[in-house]
Parts: structure tokens; C-alpha cells; sequence
């Protein structure tokens, strides 16, 4: 009797790019497009379309700048010290005279 054989998917094994944003920054950017044209669009129907458009681009444009930074930051929230530390040793080596007192 002969085993079948089935390929196995095992994913692209790097993260999804769209443009200049990575993994989950795609999402990220596109909520930023989203809500931007949402409250451009509630503020062109309330008030003018030139307000609208200046809505639109005074949240779309920081926005996405703030997600292109985040994203030079790394995938994970990290704290980077630009500090040196120096950590005391818990444990001290013997000497030869600590081992003659003894």
C-alpha cells in the first residue's frame, strides 16, 4: 500500500509589503486613508468641499507620516536606550586568599 502525499502551504515566510508599508503597517495606513476620507466627507457635507479638502489632507498626511515612523521603529513596541549599562556581578570570583583563610 503506497502513502499519499500532499503539499503542504507553509506561508510566504516574510512579511506582506504594499508600497513602503510592512505587515501590519498596511493596515494601519489604510485606517489612517479611511477615517481621513470619512471625516473629509462629514466635513464637506457639513460645512464646504474646500474645508473638506483641507480636512482631508490635515489627517491623511500626518497620519500616515506618523505610520511611516512607527514603522522605522520595528513591528513591536521597543524601548531603545541610548544609555550604556553596566550590570554589578552577583557573584564574585575567590581569590587565593579567600581560599586560605577558609
Amino acid at each position: 500500500m503506497q502513502t499519499e502525499e500532499f503539499a503542504i502551504y507553509k506561508g510566504l515566510q516574510r512579511p506582506l509589503v504594499f508600497k513602503m508599508f510592512k505587515g501590519k503597517f498596511i493596515y494601519y495606513g489604510a485606517g489612517v486613508l479611511v477615517w481621513g476620507i470619512i471625516i473629509a466627507g462629514l466635513t464637506t457635507a457639513i460645512i464646504s468641499s474646500i474645508a473638506g479638502l483641507i480636512v482631508l489632507f490635515a489627517l491623511t498626511v500626518p497620519g500616515l507620516i506618523y505610520v511611516i515612523n512607527k514603522q522605522k521603529d520595528g513591528l513591536h513596541n521597543k524601548k531603545r536606550e541610548r544609555i550604556i549599562f553596566i550590570h554589578k556581578p552577583v557573584y564574585r570570583m575567590k581569590t587565593q586568599q579567600d581560599f586560605k583563610t577558609h
